[in-house]
């Protein structure tokens, strides 16, 4: 990584009601979609401050070119590993924040898998005032690809519908191709393991096509809003465990605690994904 260096880069930049709607329409779970001069939701500013690089900037897995922002890793797979999200005030839809993020740390390791670098962004988001509104830590892993696929093929699911279907002991979350392809137009995720399933399954070697991070961490935030419509989330921390491929039958669970709820996203394989909540109800003084 010789000559470069971390730096912050920082920008103006409206939440915008357009991708809001956008991931409303894709949950289709029955709550009223977000207008503007409403409270973002938990993890939504994932979508309402979508970044969209020019098409010269971007690598061969679909990501910007690395060299610039992050580190020149020289490593195929990247994964968002998790993190974690401080709320001081939610965002509201329409008005201008301002976006600090810089690279935190670089770190080289050697692991069963091979070769990898954990990569730490911190990003702040401020009001108008230079007040701090979300506070956040993403942790992106860098791996070498995989030789074959470590699971039995999963062939490109049939049109699920609405993903989220509730159950006696939780939700069910559905996936299919059309969800993962407008989840990645919505975030402006570009990266080509979650929509090009030739280059998925016979290049990076996974079995079928990944479902994002960000998604199973945004649909478990979305089943507080539907199980606990005045819970105000002042805090969220999420790791991914494990990739679910789409099309794969996942649950959601969620377990109460004092001053919140552990949430897991479930596959037939394990636990793909964990959300820590601490939230308080409307109305009730905050510790």
């Amino acid at each position: 990584m010789t000559g470069w260096e971390p730096h912050a880069v920082t920008t103006a930049e409206l939440v915008d009601p357009a991708p809001v709607a956008a991931l409303a329409a894709l949950f289709d779970n029955g709550l009223p979609a977000p207008r503007p001069g409403d409270d973002l939701p938990p993890l939504w500013h994932w979508v309402a401050l979508p970044r969209w690089p020019v098409s010269s900037e971007l690598g061969s897995d679909g990501h910007p070119a690395r060299g610039t922002f992050l580190p020149p890793i020289d490593l195929p797979r990247r994964m968002f590993a998790g993190g974690e999200v401080t709320v001081h005030r939610p965002p509201k839809i329409g008005e201008t924040v301002t976006r600090r993020s810089t690279v935190d740390s670089v770190t080289e390791k050697s692991g069963r898998s091979g070769q990898l670098v954990i990569v730490v962004v911190r990003t702040v988001l401020s009001g108008v005032d230079g007040a701090p509104l979300v506070e956040e830590r993403q942790d992106l892993i860098y791996r070498e690809a995989g030789a074959t696929a470590s699971e039995a093929p999963v062939e490109p699911a049939e049109l699920a519908g609405a993903p989220f279907r509730r159950r006696e002991d939780g939700w069910d979350f559905a996936t299919d191709p059309t969800l993962l392809m407008r989840f990645s137009a919505a975030t402006a995720n570009a990266h080509r393991i979650h929509y090009d399933w030739p280059y998925a399954t016979r290049v990076e070697g996974y079995p079928g096509l990944v479902v994002h991070g960000p998604l199973m961490s945004l649909a478990l935030a979305e089943v507080l809003r539907l199980d606990s419509p005045g819970a105000r989330v002042t805090r969220l921390a999420h790791r991914n465990l494990a990739p679910l491929f789409c099309g794969q039958p996942a649950r959601l669970h969620t377990e109460p605690r004092p001053g919140g709820a552990t949430l897991t996203l479930v596959g037939d394989a394990g636990p793909r994904t964990s959300l820590e909540a601490d939230y308080h109800e409307e109305g009730t003084p905050h510790a």
